[in-house]
């Protein structure tokens, strides 16, 4: 399938590492200019490299966005450097250790602006531009905990919380412009952080050192889904890009899991 992405220019935040460098990876071999994010100059730089190698289109863009000023920094610099911005992947967020008896209110306020107030800022400033040449597209990804919270970590749960009704809204606000928003629920994805966590678990427990066996326990133990394994990050990538795509058009406001069917129903 033809996604109608060649020559669009696409701005993943928090791409220089984890799901990001791999959703930024597949839009460019899907023929966008991809923007790799980094907070501060340096950071985006061997993912650059990497896809550079590849013969794929990439530059680096730096930004604080969990501030104001950063996020108009970063705005400034992707439009200098991409001309424009036709694809907004607001896929930074971080998930920090917390509880309700300890996490002081001062955490939760950080973690708002960190899960929450980046994508919000970015939108403020790239969503206009797009309404004026009449296409765009604006995703962020969540994680389906916004809808099967934990005890612990309340904090992060309840960022990520917002992003489907602020999604809904967004798309509303959007209506008819030929902008399109929604939102990629991911599960446990496998990034580097992610196997590194399960293989010193796996030690401990006596799963046996290889991925499959790692994998499929800690499907077992921890996060239960009847594919009896973990995400790999280009299936996640696949979903976003194809949302970020022409013939995607039509879907809108949506927030789509992908979780292998953990989730108890698809509200």
């Amino acid at each position: 399938m033809d996604l109608g992405l060649e020559g669009k220019v696409a701005l993943v935040t928090g791409s220089w590492r984890g799901t990001g460098s791999g959703i930024a990876e597949l839009l460019a071999r899907e023929g966008c200019r991809v923007l790799i994010h980094g907070f501060e100059k340096g950071q985006p730089d061997e993912v650059v490299t990497r896809l550079r190698t590849a013969g794929l289109d990439a530059d680096a863009v730096y930004g604080d966005i969990t501030t104001d000023t950063g996020a108009d920094q970063l705005i400034d610099e992707a439009q200098a450097v991409g001309g424009r911005v036709d694809v907004l992947i607001n896929n930074y967020g971080v998930a920090e250790a917390g509880n309700w008896t300890t996490t002081s209110t001062a955490e939760w306020v950080g973690i708002y602006q960190k899960n929450v107030l980046s994508g919000v800022r970015l939108v403020h400033g790239l969503a206009p531009s797009m309404v004026d040449r009449g296409w765009g597209r604006i995703v962020f990804v969540g994680t389906i905990g916004a809808l099967r919270p934990a005890a612990r970590m309340p904090h992060y749960y309840g960022s990520k919380a917002v992003l489907p009704n602020l999604c809904v809204s967004l798309a509303k606000e959007l209506g008819g412009s030929g902008v399109t928003v929604n939102l990629v629920s991911p599960g446990i994805i496998a990034t580097r952080e992610i196997k590194e966590t399960l293989q010193r678990r796996a030690e401990k427990k006596g799963w046996g050192s290889d991925w499959d066996s790692i994998q499929r326990e800690a499907s077992r133990e921890i996060f239960a889904n009847p594919t009896g394994r973990i995400a790999k990050i280009e299936e996640v990538a696949s979903l976003v890009a194809f949302v970020a795509s022409g013939p995607a058009s039509y879907i809108n406001g949506a927030n789509l899991r992908v979780d292998g069917g953990a989730s108890d129903s698809a509200l």
